[in-house]
């Protein structure tokens, strides 16, 4: 998840959703409320930590702190010097969990399809906005940390995205690098109050509305294949990547497509999420 997060267009709620742990995480966070505060400062801390479901909560969140700050430098260097088989594992990994997770619908119907639709269409949207230019401050790091995290545990929609659309994506990843620690603290606030009280209103959609929900997320993934699409020719007036065919690509960059090359990488980010997939079924019995 924390691999998944570095990168501009791939979720960390993808990993989630097709690791088996989706649902245990957003029931984990939800359950940061008033009892949890109440038990913690009455120091109750054994009931405390069992009621936040601690230890799985400390082990993911580690992981991913630990993946985001060894991770960092690597995939700003993949994303420069090696974009087209980066773009193309993810591409492949996207599009096999959309398509794992739309197996999760009992049945199709008008409302499921319309939901499905809406979510490519807002996940495409999403992808199409062009990055804005936004104030340094640290109120608004607090609010970009607040809003991004809500897109990280949203499977298909990708919080390093809605930092790059914030302006603010170079900005984290340069305080991450360096450690800015004032930076650090103020983002993971923002992080924080953004995800307990989002987890709650996704965990309530999933209960009351969950084929839907689902077919929803199906169509954000879907959607956000755009953005990891691994040809793209940059746009000179707008500054925006336009994505294109391999041999367009080619034609007006001047630059090898890598097709070959392309096509592994998204056949290994399938057979990626197949191999999760059956090792998860394989836990569950």
């Amino acid at each position: 998840m924390g691999a998944a997060d570095v990168i501009p267009g791939v979720s960390g709620g993808t990993i989630a959703f097709i690791m088996g742990i989706y649902g245990e995480l957003l029931n984990s966070i939800k359950s940061i409320n008033g009892e949890a505060f109440r038990l913690f400062f009455s120091g109750k801390f054994a009931p405390f930590w069992k009621h936040v479901n601690g230890t799985f909560l400390a082990s993911l969140f580690a992981g991913i702190l630990i993946s985001v700050f060894s991770l960092a430098r690597l995939m700003k260097y993949l994303l420069e010097f090696h974009p087209i088989p980066l773009w193309s594992f993810f591409f492949g990994l996207i599009l096999a969990s959309a398509v794992y997770i739309l197996k999760g619908l009992d049945k199709w119907n008008i409302q499921n399809i319309i939901s499905l639709l809406v979510g490519v269409a807002t996940g495409a949207f999403i992808c199409l906005a062009s990055p804005g230019q936004t104030p340094d401050e640290l109120w608004f790091i607090f609010l970009s940390g607040a809003i991004a995290i809500c897109a990280m545990v949203l499977p298909g929609i990708s919080g390093s995205f809605i930092l790059l659309l914030l302006g603010k994506y170079a900005f984290v990843m340069t305080a991450v690098s360096e450690l800015n620690i004032p930076v650090l603290i103020v983002f993971a606030a923002g992080c924080a109050v953004g995800i307990v009280g989002f987890s709650h209103f996704l965990s309530w959609l999933l209960k009351k509305f969950y084929m839907l929900t689902i077919a929803l997320l199906s169509g954000f993934m879907l959607g956000s294949l755009l953005k990891v699409w691994p040809w793209k020719i940059p746009g000179a007036a707008d500054g925006f990547d336009y994505p294109a065919l391999p041999g367009t690509f080619t034609q007006v960059t001047g630059l090898e497509s890598q097709l070959g090359t392309s096509i592994a990488f998204a056949v290994l980010g399938l057979v990626l999420v197949l191999a999760i997939e059956f090792f998860a079924v394989k836990e569950q019995k």
